[in-house]
């Protein structure tokens, strides 16, 4: 394990230790930014092999944070996302692979135009540098981040949450001893050995000018705090208050499975469907078969009065629930009056996440798509494809849901930026 992984006790100073991460990481990225592209694959394919290879491992110190967590009296959602399994690690391990397989980022052309003076302009994506991620509950973070920041060009410093603390630092020394392995900076992906605050404190101050950018992943708490604090650009990831709107034009059979898909497949994830919007053109055939199949499905169903009467099990929806991201088996439904009135339900209470429409009809279709003003928005499919993986971007670090630089999911391409290359033949300016 290399010295920055170590667990540092409380009377350690985190300032001075905080800094020295920093400074190591602002080397590391140094030697990143001009990795080959090849080297920088065989590190990550290094790390997926040192994460297989230390399942057991990794397992024993997510077992005693699960543990934890239960003592603690965390809710069963929670636990499922700390919680990993073999599949799990293999999926995480699978994922680091995949994005060891894409396409390197870095160096690509993005434009290129010659001026009336002969200099030819060239627009190249390079690096953000480093790049700083403050994330809770789930240990595969670790590893996704780690990779996609590495591919980028970019060395990464992670700060999980103390529930994951020993999973995230078993991953991150695993994959720090695969990336040395193929000859890069062990340095390139560092968590931060402590759950001390003070830590967090001073990765939104920049670590004295060494962190050029940070993602916070987690609840809106973390994410509002970073906002606030943070004296480095931020990825922002708000709540994923996801909504499905059952349009009038909407196949029943379609928006069943769509349905049952976006809320329950995995409840405690971002993209999952938190709010159920159904058209009032077709409530009388469409809104008591969705909100039976959800109740049947183990879904407590909090709606308006349209909604209450169509089943004894459903409870009011208070103005509250509207805006709520439940990451459980819970979901609001409301009756709209039409297109007009869900894009401006949607307007109101959403996070600009993502959002879906369930209809055959085009032009409806392509409203919605023009005029919901999320980072995604989804035609006819479930809201949890909100996904990098599922994307084809190999993994992703968070999903933006700002509209600065990046937006979505936020995967290898957004995690660079880029400089403009000028080519002259001895031009002067006159």
């Amino acid at each position: 394990m290399s010295e920055s992984l170590r667990v540092i006790s409380g009377s350690d100073d985190i300032a001075a230790l905080m800094h020295d991460i920093g400074r190591r990481a602002r080397a590391a990225a140094r030697a990143l930014a001009i990795a080959p592209a090849e080297i920088k694959s065989r590190a990550l394919t290094e790390a997926a092999a040192a994460l297989r290879a230390d399942r057991a491992a990794i397992l024993a110190a997510n077992a005693e944070d699960v543990a934890e967590a239960r003592r603690n009296g965390q809710t069963a959602s929670y636990i499922d996302r700390l919680a990993l399994d073999e599949g799990r690690i293999e999926a995480i391990a699978a994922a680091v692979e995949a994005v060891a397989a894409l396409p390197d980022p870095v160096g690509r052309t993005l434009a290129t135009f010659t001026r009336p003076n002969g200099l030819v302009i060239e627009r190249v994506a390079t690096p953000l540098g480093v790049v700083g991620v403050i994330f809770e509950s789930r240990p595969n973070v670790t590893a996704d981040a780690g990779a996609l920041c590495l591919k980028a060009g970019n060395a990464a410093i992670l700060r999980t949450g103390s529930d994951s603390f020993r999973s995230a630092s078993a991953i991150a020394a695993a994959m720090a001893r695969g990336i040395a392995a193929a000859g890069l900076p062990a340095d390139s992906i560092q968590l931060v050995p402590t759950r001390d605050r003070e830590a967090v404190g001073l990765m939104l101050g920049g670590l004295g000018g060494n962190i050029d950018v940070l993602v916070p992943r987690g609840g809106k708490s973390l994410v509002a705090r970073v906002q606030a604090e943070a004296r480095v650009p931020v990825f922002a990831h708000l709540d994923g208050i996801c909504h499905v709107y059952v349009h009038a034009a909407a196949d029943l059979a379609m928006a069943k499975s769509v349905v049952l898909n976006a809320k329950m497949r995995r409840t405690g994830i971002c993209g999952a469907a938190e709010t159920l919007l159904v058209d009032r053109a077709c409530a009388s055939t469409h809104l008591a078969p969705l909100v039976t199949m959800l109740l049947d499905a183990g879904c407590a169903v909090r709606g308006d009065e349209a909604t209450q009467a169509v089943d004894p099990r459903v409870t009011p929806a208070s103005e509250e629930d509207w805006r709520t991201e439940y990451l459980d088996a819970i979901i609001s439904v409301r009756v709209v009056g039409g297109l007009e009135a869900a894009m401006a339900h949607i307007d109101t209470y959403g996070s600009h996440h993502t959002d879906s429409i369930i209809t055959e009809d085009e032009a409806a279709a392509a409203r919605f798509l023009a005029e919901v003003d999320s980072a995604i928005v989804i035609h006819n499919a479930s809201t949890q494809f909100a996904d990098g993986g599922e994307f084809g971007f190999g993994a992703e670090i968070g999903i933006a849901t700002g509209r600065m630089h990046a937006r979505g999911p936020v995967g290898v391409e957004q995690l660079t930026s880029f400089n403009y290359r000028v080519h002259g033949s001895g031009q002067t300016r006159p």
